[in-house]
């Protein structure tokens, strides 16, 4: 395996690093029992929620699509024998 190779790997486990930390980081959707209640989140509070929420979302995305293209490159690369 060539400095390419390494290279290439190195940055896969990165983002697959990344990709577990901001899955972990976003909040389930379950509200619990607060929903039977009535002691749901606050208007305040959702709105904050969904923010965070969206911009890990996205993020989330973003590495994901980087992953899939590290590892399709480091398969094609490995394909024709360039690593």
């Amino acid at each position: 395996m060539g400095v390419l190779g390494i290279v290439l790997g190195v940055i896969l486990g990165l983002v697959s690093i990344a990709i577990i930390v901001v899955i972990i980081l976003q909040e389930g959707n379950q509200q619990g029992i607060g929903v039977v209640t009535g002691a749901a989140d606050s208007y305040f509070s959702k709105n904050k929620a969904r923010s965070i929420d969206a911009f890990l979302s996205r993020w989330t995305k973003v590495f994901a699509g980087v992953f899939v293209l590290f590892v399709i490159a480091l398969n094609v690369l490995s394909h024709f024998d360039i690593l």
